[in-house]
Parts: structure tokens; C-alpha cells; sequence
């Protein structure tokens, strides 16, 4: 299993786009084979950082997805992706694959 960690930099002002445009991965992400942990948004402390998790089978599962969000043919990647530019609620975002470790 390879989990996706994504610390966000986000504009505090855009709280609720950046709310739905995460809604929204959450479900594409599922969709596409892999299971969605949620996002984190900021509560106490910073104001402008958020987290999302999500895992995949394996790292060949995830470049399928990759593949597949990258598709002009999903739309519904193609709305979510508009929401995040025409909105410019991410300023900038860190990728970080993970191993997990359970029981």
C-alpha cells in the first residue's frame, strides 16, 4: 500500500472553495481505485494549512489514477481542477508518499 500525504498552502479566504474542491477529490479519488482518508483543514493554529491522505494498492495503482485525473475526458477532474485555478484557493502544495505501518 502507498498512501499520499499533500500539506496544502492555502488562501485563508477561500476556505469553503477550497472545502468543496476537496469533497469533490475525495469522491474522484474513490472513483479512480483508492480510498480517500479526508482532508484536514485548519482549525487552531495556522490558518493556511491543510492536509489530505489518501492510499492506493500499490504505486502502480496510483500512476493509473494519475493517468486517469490527467484525462480531459473526466470531467469530473476537469471541474475540480477549474474550481482550484479560476479560485486560486491553493497557493501551493507539498506531495509526500508514505508507507503505512498497521497491526
Amino acid at each position: 500500500m502507498i498512501t499520499c500525504h499533500l500539506k496544502y498552502i492555502i488562501d485563508p479566504y477561500q476556505l469553503g472553495v477550497f472545502e468543496d474542491y476537496g469533497k469533490r477529490w475525495i469522491k474522484i479519488v474513490n472513483r479512480l481505485g483508492g480510498q480517500h482518508h479526508g482532508y484536514f483543514m485548519p482549525s487552531e493554529g495556522a490558518n493556511n494549512i491543510a492536509y489530505a491522505l489518501f492510499s492506493f494498492p500499490s504505486f502502480a495503482d496510483y500512476e493509473i489514477y494519475r493517468k486517469a485525473m490527467f484525462s480531459k475526458d473526466d470531467l469530473e477532474c476537469v471541474e475540480a481542477f477549474k474550481i482550484a485555478e479560476d479560485s486560486r484557493c491553493i497557493i501551493s502544495y507539498e506531495r509526500t508518499f508514505l508507507s503505512p505501518v498497521f497491526e
